[in-house]
């Protein structure tokens, strides 16, 4: 808290009355003052007393305190007027009104989790990032871990708390309220920390969300960013996340922008480049010529990196019944899915068209 802020305000009380104003700390030491000849005093026995009775008005030494209280409810600052009757215990509490509004509004302003906030939302200008952190004693360059909790259903507002509760360390993580259902997490983290490793802390924070309040969520995990200015990228990456995840990936809860793949690619392309790409890729019969069964079958054999012998015994079928259906394919579309390019070309078009199909039902 910048004492300039007190004194600003202190100076303006100046006028009101005879009367001297002042602010202490909380080791009796006079930071503000109408009368500049009593700043660096120390009244460390006053300071006592308003500790003890921090939520009235009291009297030592022919002066009035009344404490000024941090977010912790813990005397912060106190304000004073000198006089110890009624007049004087007016005038202290107008100033305590006056000064507690100005320190109110200096925290709001320069809060860290505010402060966090613009930055993903890119509410600041980025050469303000590092005027601002300057000010808050903010490590600039700390590897830091973003994740969007976006609650599915219905939301509950007590999500912050129990989020809040996980990620005690409010200097370093920042639990932050986006809209009713979206809440980002900030961590700072180690540099050696790993995807894998953030994503089972994704999923233990699903798994509290959905054990202490029955409600399901979907995270998205952005890249680490091992600069503030990099923040904002970060979130965008996990809002990608969470989108692609609900094309591609619609059974998974956690979601790594970093294992998306080709996901993000197609999710980035003009709906009509991609149905271009269907109508060349597909030149004999649509797609949706294919039955489920069929559909079944080929991602079956994706899932198995193409080996006809592995299909066949996880589908439950002769190997020769899936060389034959998979011929079938080959006469339908003109695609061999024995060969590699062949494949990738088809799997890439079973994205294209699920991605098309997700565009349909918005």
């Amino acid at each position: 808290m910048s004492n300039s802020v007190f004194q600003s305000v202190i100076v303006q009380l100046k006028d009101i009355s005879d009367r001297t104003f002042g602010v202490i700390d909380t080791e009796g030491c006079v930071v503000s003052c109408t009368d500049v000849s009593l700043l660096g005093e120390r009244w460390s026995d006053a300071a006592l007393k308003v500790g003890n009775a921090s939520e009235s008005v009291v009297t030592f030494g022919q002066k009035c305190f009344k404490a000024i209280v941090g977010n912790s409810n813990f005397f912060e600052y106190a304000v004073f007027c000198t006089g110890d009757d009624e007049t004087a215990r007016s005038f202290c509490t107008m100033a305590y009104i006056a000064l507690n509004d100005a320190k109110t509004f200096y925290e709001e302003k320069h809060d860290r989790g505010t402060f966090v906030k613009n930055i993903i939302m890119d509410n600041i200008l980025p050469g303000d990032i590092y005027i601002r952190a300057k000010e808050l004693h903010f490590a600039t360059d700390a590897p830091r871990a973003v994740f969007l909790i976006r609650q599915v259903g219905h939301s509950d507002v007590a999500t912050v708390d129990v989020l809040s509760g996980m990620f005690p360390d409010k200097l370093q993580d920042f639990v932050l309220s986006i809209n009713e259902m979206d809440i980002a997490v900030v961590k700072q983290i180690s540099g050696t920390t790993t995807g894998e490793e953030l994503e089972k802390m994704a999923v233990t924070m699903e798994e509290t969300l959905k054990n202490e309040l029955r409600i399901k969520t979907v995270i998205g995990i952005g890249t680490i960013a091992d600069h503030l200015r990099e923040l904002a990228d970060s979130y965008k990456e996990a809002q990608t996340a969470i989108d692609v995840g609900k094309v591609f990936d619609t059974e998974k809860s956690v979601i790594n922008y970093e294992n998306l793949g080709i996901g993000r690619l197609i999710y980035q392309l003009p709906t009509t480049l991609c149905e271009i790409f269907l109508s060349e890729v597909f030149k004999k019969n649509s797609i949706d010529s294919l039955d489920q069964e069929t559909l079944f079958t080929i991602n079956k054999f994706f899932e198995n990196n193409l080996n006809v012998s592995e299909t066949s015994r996880k589908l439950f079928v002769h190997r020769n019944t899936l060389v034959y259906r998979l011929e079938k394919i080959k006469k339908l579309t003109g695609l061999d899915l024995r060969q590699f390019d062949h494949a990738i070309v088809f799997k890439v078009a079973l994205m294209v068209r699920k991605y098309l199909s997700s565009r349909e039902t918005r």
